[in-house]
């Protein structure tokens, strides 16, 4: 079968390599989409720790069942399924506290290769999460189940309530879908980026209002202090074409109740905090390199009572509601797919996405 293999960072070169054949409790999928993520972009770019190189790569996807091994009674050949990477083993320290996405083994036994014409599923994925897609659902839609559960995971233990105030660093996929889901509680959400062009399509997609950073000195000052500079819309006749918002001072404006950072980057990791009023959470989605460190003022975190908060994976649970929501059709995540590419034009999508052209790019692989 064809697969994409990357190499090092910034080539991928397509092989011929063995078509999977299941074992006991096994499915192999015919992948009839796959979905390009930050994560991907991040081992293009420069090596991921978690995805070695040289070898196959891609997590976002879903497809037909091609063959299904013995002992599987959920699934059959023909099937058309969504499923995500992962699984908890069940059996560690962490899972016996039900911390599913914190498995001890749950890195160690993912599944990459998902840019390649078959994907090979072991048991524990299979008995947990694979779902039968709906005919209504198109593949590269079922393909958000993986990044969508990660987002439900980050916001599943805060409090949201209609008209918070919440603001997104960065507006790629991970950014957009925070959007999308802050937006469908009822917040008022505002994103900021450095690209006019994914700032235009978070307005489309009900960002409340988005500003372009220029640089990491407008994102140094408290909001909650008197003389800062408080992120809100300039007078219309002020307004640049496209919607994209200038910084104004606004003494009484305290600050934003959440803050969801998306861009990885350590200087962001540290200025995110400015944005939050008193009692405010920051949620570090974005993964910096490993050996990071950050620094706070701890004046600000105690005095201020500021909530840091990691979060990482997900659990069944997320998977399980990230489906029914696909299923629902009420997010519309497709909106988010800038293009599509074949499985032999993949080089030029990673091309793209390093150059900070399209939010996801959809991989389709045509199997013989």
């Amino acid at each position: 079968m064809l697969a994409a293999i990357l190499h090092k960072p910034g080539v991928i070169l397509l092989e011929n390599i063995k078509k999977p054949v299941p074992s006991r409790g096994e499915i192999v999928i015919q992948i009839k989409a796959a979905l390009t993520c930050g994560t991907d972009l991040k081992a293009f770019r420069r090596g991921h720790h978690v995805i070695p190189m040289p070898g196959v790569f891609g997590h976002e996807f879903s497809g037909v069942i091609a063959a299904a091994g013995r002992g599987v009674k959920k699934f059959k050949e023909g099937d058309s399924v969504m499923a995500v990477h992962s699984a908890p083993c069940l059996a560690c320290g962490y899972c016996k506290k039900r911390a599913y996405n914190l498995c001890e083994n749950i890195m160690d036994t993912k599944v990459l290769g998902a840019f390649s014409e078959y994907l090979l599923l072991p048991p524990h994925i299979v008995r947990q999460n694979v779902f039968h897609k709906p005919r209504n659902i198109s593949y590269e839609e079922a393909a958000f189940l993986e990044p969508l559960s990660c987002v439900l995971h980050g916001m599943s233990s805060l409090n949201i309530k209609r008209d918070d105030q919440a603001l997104v660093t960065g507006a790629g996929p991970i950014g957009l879908l925070h959007l999308i889901l802050l937006k469908e509680k009822g917040a008022r959400v505002s994103v900021i980026d450095k690209h006019e062009s994914k700032l235009r399509i978070a307005k489309k997609l009900g960002a409340d209002l988005v500003f372009r950073r220029k640089g990491e000195h407008s994102m140094k000052t408290p909001l909650c202090r008197k003389e800062s500079h408080a992120l809100t819309a300039p007078p219309p006749e002020k307004r640049r074409k496209g919607g994209i918002l200038r910084n104004k001072k606004l003494p009484d404006f305290p600050g934003f109740d959440f803050v969801f950072e998306c861009t990885g980057m350590p200087e962001v990791w540290e200025s995110a905090i400015n944005y939050l009023r008193r009692g405010g959470t920051l949620v570090l989605f974005g993964g910096c390199k490993p050996g990071t460190t950050v620094t706070y003022d701890t004046g600000r975190i105690h005095y201020d009572e500021i909530t840091l908060k990691g979060v990482f994976h997900f659990t069944p649970a997320d998977v399980k509601k990230a489906y029914r929501l696909i299923c629902s059709q009420k997010l519309g995540v497709s909106s988010l797919i800038s293009g599509r590419y074949p499985l032999t034009e993949i080089q030029k999508a990673f091309d793209r996405l390093a150059k900070g052209e399209g939010i996801k790019y959809a991989i389709v692989p045509i199997a013989k």
